[in-house]
């Protein structure tokens, strides 16, 4: 698994062993991106069920100011941590190990408006629509935010969970992307 553009292009991330975390592909990745392209530059990035964080580091290599990354899973943020130190980010990063199922509450006492929001859950366990609910109810996405999901082609997502609508969805082979915007 590589940084796929920006000034990180090339970087070689550690990931995690086993089928427990699913790593964005290289290839997802730059799809994604190539969509993104003009809402990447200045942003600030959430990365949630983050894994190895290769979707909030990719961002801050194309030029995000600053991204958060949130997971549960001990092995997940050791690993993450490792990413962001070898790709020298340390300062524009920061690294919560937390259960985005039970709340999201603690990133309205950040302060922060996140214009870029990546979700990329566990395939077909039915969490991407609580993590919008939680997200909205977080009072953290500025208007106008993007919401990045990356999800099974088994689970379908409605055009509209609480205030983010769906503007546009890709097919990649067993995986979907659905891309949302918060709308007030």
């Amino acid at each position: 698994m590589r940084i796929i553009g920006g000034t990180l292009k090339r970087k070689r991330l550690i990931s995690l062993p086993g089928l427990r975390i699913r790593p964005t592909t290289d290839y997802l990745r730059e799809s994604i991106f190539n969509i993104l392209r003009d809402c990447v530059e200045g942003a600030v990035a959430l990365d949630l069920f983050a894994g190895t964080g290769s979707l909030g580091i990719e961002a801050l290599s194309r030029g995000a100011l600053s991204a958060v990354f949130v997971d549960k899973y001990a092995m997940a943020i050791r690993i993450l941590s490792r990413n962001i130190s070898v790709c020298g980010l340390q300062e524009q990063c920061t690294v919560f190990r937390r259960d985005i199922l039970h709340s999201l509450s603690f990133l309205r006492a950040m302060g922060r408006a996140f214009d870029l929001v990546f979700i990329d859950p566990p395939y077909d366990k039915g969490f991407v629509e609580p993590t919008l609910h939680l997200l909205d109810r977080s009072q953290s996405t500025a208007r106008a935010g993007c919401v990045v999901i990356e999800h099974s082609v088994r689970e379908t997502l409605p055009q509209k969970v609480a205030r983010f609508e769906q503007t546009d969805k890709r097919q990649h082979g067993n995986s979907v992307v659905s891309f949302y915007e918060f709308v007030l």
